[in-house]
């Protein structure tokens, strides 16, 4: 199991239950449906009150990225498709790199690939790949936005529960085996709503916003590539450029690979 949602959740829930077991409460609390009522109903109409449904139609691909992690590609490896590039173009021009195109997966970087060759400017390349990432960008923000209002509104939801659930309790006083039940069962509510707020939504959004950051940076690094084969800087020179984008620790790595390689060909 390598998807870290499942394994915080899985963790969530286990913490919850054995919780509390150890606190000697029945777990039967949990068979209150007023409260999933109140908690999930009501954050889901807190928050279609809250986005358009433009936006709230784009919950599942979320959930999908929460739960599988679409891969992206490694930094390394883009490094030495760049140098790759910018050693065919220095030796036989930009047009050389057409026949590169169809094996390009990423549509960003397939975009920008094919206007270079198209020979336009680089100063219309970079302002046309820039407002893509930025469009991108803003599209990964309303995303989080949602889980985060989430996780905002459900603890409110919570305790409304709680009060909708006293009120019902102290409304007959007579049985105090009854009250005590009800005012357990009151206070349920709390308890989902905490739970749902942050230990599901808060989390989620703070994830999706990881996975943006993450997949904006890649982007950022193709486009100084694509500049860098533009001007015709040489293979070096791009490694050196792109290498920022890798944490100490990765250059090294790659480093230390790129000596081994040469001394297996020695």
């Amino acid at each position: 199991m390598k998807n870290s949602t499942i394994i915080g959740l899985i963790l969530g829930v286990i913490a919850i239950v054995l919780g509390m077991v150890f606190k000697g409460a029945s777990l039967s609390a949990f068979l209150n449906p007023a409260a999933f009522m109140i908690i999930i109903v009501g954050t889901i109409a807190a928050v279609t009150i809250a986005f358009p449904l433009e936006e709230l139609k784009r919950t599942g691909t979320l959930f999908k990225l929460l739960f599988t992690e679409r891969p992206l590609p490694k930094r390394e490896d883009l490094i030495k498709q760049f140098v790759e590039w910018a050693g065919i173009t220095r030796r036989e021009g930009l047009l050389a790199l057409e026949a590169k195109v169809d094996d390009i997966d990423d549509p960003f970087l397939k975009n920008g690939m094919r206007m270079i060759i198209d020979g336009n400017d680089q100063d219309l390349v970079r302002d046309v790949l820039l407002e893509d990432i930025s469009a991108t960008e803003e599209r990964h923000k309303a995303g989080a936005l949602i889980f985060s209002q989430a996780g905002t509104y459900a603890p409110t939801l919570g305790v409304l529960g709680a009060v909708i659930g006293l009120i019902a309790a102290l409304a007959d006083m007579s049985d105090m085996d009854s009250l005590a039940h009800a005012i357990s069962a009151a206070f349920m509510a709390t308890l989902l709503g905490i739970f749902t707020g942050y230990v599901l939504w808060h989390p989620m959004a703070n994830k999706l916003k990881r996975l943006s950051k993450a997949e904006i940076q890649i982007r950022l690094m193709m486009l100084e590539g694509l500049l860098s084969i533009q001007s015709g800087v040489s293979t070096i020179a791009i490694e050196q450029k792109l290498s920022v984008f890798l944490t100490p620790t990765e250059r090294q790595a790659m480093k230390a690979k790129e000596e081994g390689d040469v001394e297996q060909k020695a």
